[in-house]
Order: C-alpha cells, then sequence, then structure tokens
C-alpha cells in the first residue's frame, strides 16, 4: 500500500496535470527517472518543453513551495532533463518550471491552490 507521502505527491502532480491541460500544454511524461535525477512532469506547449517539478504543501506556513526547490535539486533536474533530450530530440525550447500546489485538507482539498512559476530556475 502506498505511503501518504507518495499519495500526497500523486495528488499534487495530478493536480498540477490538470492544471497544464487547461492551459493547452499536452503532458509527454510524469515521473521520469534516470541516474541523475527524477523530473516530476514533462509538457509541452507550442513554443516550450517544460520539465516542472512539483512541490505540494498544506500552506505556506514553513515557506513557500518554492523555496524547497534548492539549487542542489535544480542540478539533478537539469541534468535529468539534459539525459532525457539526449533520448528524445527537439526543436522546442527546453523550460524549467516550479508548480506549487496548495492543499489545505490533503488528499481532501477539492480545490487546490497551484502556482505556476515558468522559468523558475533563471536568476
Amino acid at each position: 500500500m502506498p505511503s501518504d507521502k507518495k499519495l500526497l505527491g500523486a495528488f499534487g502532480e495530478d493536480a498540477a496535470c490538470r492544471y497544464l491541460k487547461r492551459r493547452r500544454y499536452k503532458i509527454i511524461g510524469r515521473n521520469y527517472s534516470c541516474r541523475f535525477g527524477e523530473i516530476d512532469i514533462i509538457a509541452r506547449n507550442r513554443k516550450y518543453l517544460v520539465f516542472a517539478e512539483v512541490k505540494l504543501r498544506k500552506d505556506e506556513s514553513h515557506g513557500e513551495a518554492m523555496e524547497f526547490v534548492t539549487p542542489a535539486k535544480q542540478r539533478r533536474v537539469i541534468a535529468a532533463a539534459e539525459r532525457w533530450l539526449q533520448q528524445n530530440p527537439t526543436k522546442l525550447q527546453p523550460r524549467f518550471d516550479v508548480i506549487e500546489v496548495y492543499a489545505p485538507q490533503g488528499l481532501d482539498t477539492k480545490k487546490p491552490e497551484i502556482h505556476h512559476l515558468e522559468d523558475a530556475y533563471s536568476t
């Protein structure tokens, strides 16, 4: 049986996928994993191939979800994306996004609040 953490993670990723689909992104893959790291969601629109990290929190009391995407985590996602791109060449511009999902009632949250931070790794 999956742990609560895994169930919450899947809940957040499902919410993020629904959000992206409503904005006309096509979901290419989920939970891509290689020896370099993992990518939660790979999606595309007309211009970008998006590698998205999803962070779910109940609220912002311990900081915004984006704050938990550390520079080390960013490096692992970028390395995994480079590997994915070697296996799946594209003419689309790669972009690294973070999708924050706030679910105050956990799995019972009917409408999670979603913040989509495009090009989140750029400074």
